[in-house]
Parts: C-alpha cells; structure tokens; sequence
C-alpha cells in the first residue's frame, strides 16, 4: 500500500508520549490522565510514532486520514494558555496572556 496522504500530529508537553503496538493497529497515548488511552486504528489508515511526540496518520483516503487524525486530536486538544497537547505539525496555536499584576 502505498500511502498518498500524510498528516502530522505533533504532542507537546512534559511526560506526554505516543506508542504504536508491533502491528500498528492500536494507538497508545500517554497525556497526563490517571490512565492510557488506547485508540483502535481503522484499517485503511497507517500510523507510525516516529519519536514519542510525533505521530504519522497515513493512507489512501484523505477523509479518512484527517479524520482519524481529528480523533487522536481530540483526546488532549492545545491549551490556550500554556500551548501543552496535540496539535497538527504546521499548525499555529494563539496562546492567550496570563493574568496581570
């Protein structure tokens, strides 16, 4: 199979990883909660972790693709203030200003 459609899924933050099983079917992700989100990989969609903070959706369908990836995004989406989560590769988070003194 060869992959046209790739989607980078960036995770920022301390402690947080992303780990795939040998086969790559099921998505573990590691983000601050008091356990481990295990998310199930459709079949016509690849995914490799080529660091623990960078994940790699790809495939044949675009659809397909960003939708798995709006998925894995929505496990732990940016925060506005301190930027810590998943965020797409080129994406630009508009971080909010703390409080004043």
């Amino acid at each position: 199979m060869e992959a046209k459609f790739f989607c980078f899924l960036e995770i920022i933050g301390v402690g947080y990883k992303a780990s795939t099983n040998a086969q790559g079917s099921i998505l573990y992700l590691k983000l601050g909660f008091s356990h481990e989100i295990r998310l199930q990989v459709t079949p016509s969609v690849r995914v490799f972790c080529l660091k623990p903070n960078l994940i790699c959706c790809t495939g044949m369908d675009h659809q397909k693709v960003t939708q798995f990836a709006a998925i894995v995004k929505s496990c732990k989406p940016p925060e506005v203030y301190k930027g810590k989560g998943i965020q797409y590769r080129n994406e630009i988070i508009h971080k909010k200003q703390g409080k004043k003194k």
